[in-house]
């Protein structure tokens, strides 16, 4: 009684909807989250010892406008130093060392997705992002006693903790927000990358520019999330019935509007049977398979072109990674207010919506890529046509992104982390796949790899718009959608007799989607 006269009497004084506290603390986890993952883009280049070769390949390099420090210059290169030590890793070995974080990031998306059902959302989250947070301060010390192989196995275990991360927001969503306010809520949340992709590499840049001391990068963002971690645990709740703040009234709205099951009751076991043979899924599968290609490509070696081939110093590359993740945060709301208000008037149904998104966040920006390395050594033009790139990749925030609590509302943790954890190989293979075909960083190598981009995005594009879905599949609740008539692979559940006789065998409003056989 007195806990819950605490709540009213807070109620009334400050009345705050609880899914938008979620929503910025969510939007805060996501820019911990990619600050963390992104900022050794832009520390490698702090890390490694610079030695440029004195020669110009007219059409091929672009030349260097500036040398920022010069301690020693020979016949042959260009020796750089710095306050801490660096390393002489190869184009291979850097990539090798950016791609170590999905390592770890692909192994604990599905184990992460079944605790966040089983456990919920908060703690999965919590304790992912407070591990990744910690191995941020300690990446220094694991550098200095191991070298790459320091730095490689930090990172794996880094990875480990933001793995759960997306399909347990997922989940959260799911279970605390309507249909009609998904897009929003999602590029809310998962709009916080962009942030997360903005300060990164802009604060990076600053850091590394004042201090030339790599280190304090991974101690800044390491000791932010900790704080982070902090204020989730105190204001954040797996469910809006276990929440001990929030409104009657908002409860009682959620409870009638949410699908999600698992809100009210203990959901039965994953369905993996059925899941494995949804095409729905695997189209889903395949569609992120794409954006992550494209998107890890940029987060990951935006700064290293900016860099290594269009020659902006440490304190521009820091500025010219971030612009295009600002234009990516700002297009991620117009592309979900514009997609859930045409949702809400019925202009379309959710499934279109998905698909016109996904189209115009895949095709545009493959396209835009594809211009931006044929603009050579023109620097405004390239950063111009790589922000209109990011622009549009903020599509995919009302689409792909939430369509797991579209198509399975309640195993949406599960099976974002199917499509996301299998998604996520894209950039284990991108960053060591862009070493090995830019060896000498010139503009007809990058051109290669941003082809590469280009085909998967449109591939896998086309194949969404053909067999994608927006609707509760059968599989997400027997109970209310009964079972496809080519269902032939025996019972997701065991059976009551009793209450079988009253159920009827196929709900007649259910999405016929094929299934894989």
């Amino acid at each position: 009684m007195a806990l819950k006269g605490w709540r009213r009497v807070l109620n009334r004084v400050i009345y705050i909807p609880q899914r938008y506290v979620l929503g910025i603390m969510g939007l805060l986890a996501l820019a911990n989250s990619f600050t963390m993952r992104v900022c050794l883009s832009m520390t490698i280049t702090q890390m490694v010892l610079h030695t440029e070769s004195s020669e110009h390949i007219v059409g091929e390099t672009c030349p260097d406008p500036e040398v920022d420090v010069i301690t020693s210059v020979t016949n042959e290169t260009i020796v750089v130093s710095t306050p801490r030590e660096r390393y002489d890793w190869d184009e291979a070995t850097q990539g090798l060392l950016l791609s170590a974080f999905y390592y770890g990031y692909v192994i604990t998306h599905l184990p992460g997705g079944l605790l966040a059902e089983k456990f919920g959302g908060k703690w999965t989250i919590g304790f992912g992002l407070l591990s990744t947070s910690i191995g941020m301060v300690l990446t220094p010390w694991a550098v200095s006693v191991g070298g790459a192989v320091g730095l490689f196995i930090i990172r794996v275990i880094e990875g480990f903790g933001e793995g759960p991360v997306t399909p347990s927001f997922v989940l959260l969503l799911a279970r605390w927000i309507p249909p009609a306010e998904r897009s929003t809520f999602g590029a809310m949340i998962f709009g916080g990358a962009q942030i997360g992709n903005v300060i990164g590499p802009y604060i990076s840049g600053l850091i590394l520019a004042n201090t030339g001391d790599w280190a304090y990068v991974f101690y800044f963002f390491g000791f932010l999330g900790i704080l982070w971690f902090i204020f989730w645990v105190l204001l954040c709740y797996s469910t809006p019935n276990e929440h001990p703040f929030i409104s009657d009234e908002e409860r009682d709205f959620l409870n009638k509007n949410v699908t999600a099951s698992g809100l009210h009751k203990k959901l039965d076991p994953v369905p993996f049977k059925a899941i494995l043979r949804s095409t729905p899924l695997w189209v889903l599968v395949l569609a992120a398979v794409g954006h992550d290609w494209g998107y890890f490509t940029m987060i990951t070696d935006l700064p290293k072109y900016f860099s290594d081939v269009l020659k902006f110093n440490i304190k521009q590359t820091g500025l010219m990674s971030a612009l295009p993740y600002v234009a990516m945060y700002i297009f991620s709301f117009i592309f979900a207010f514009t997609c859930d208000y045409c949702i809400k008037k019925r202009w379309h149904n959710i499934t279109t919506g998905r698909k016109i998104y996904t189209t115009l966040s895949s095709s545009i920006p493959a396209l835009f890529t594809i211009l931006a390395s044929y603009s050579g050594c023109d620097r405004t033009a390239a950063v111009g046509l790589f922000i209109a790139c990011m622009a549009f990749y903020g599509g995919f925030y009302s689409s792909i992104k939430i369509n797991a609590m579209d198509i399975a509302p309640n195993y949406a943790g599960t099976c974002s982390a199917f499509s996301n954890g299998i998604a996520a190989i894209a950039g284990i293979i991108m960053p060591y796949l862009v070493g090995l075909l830019t060896p000498d960083q010139t503009i007809g190598q990058w051109r290669i790899a941003f082809w590469t981009v280009f085909a998967v995005l449109i591939g896998t594009n086309i194949l969404y718009v053909i067999w994608g879905s927006g609707e509760q599949q059968w599989w997400d609740d027997v109970d209310k959608l009964g079972y496809p008539p080519n269902w032939k692979h025996g019972p997701l559940k065991k059976r009551n007799p009793d209450v079988e006789k009253e159920k009827k065998v196929v709900h007649p409003k259910h999405d016929h989607s094929p299934v894989l056989s």
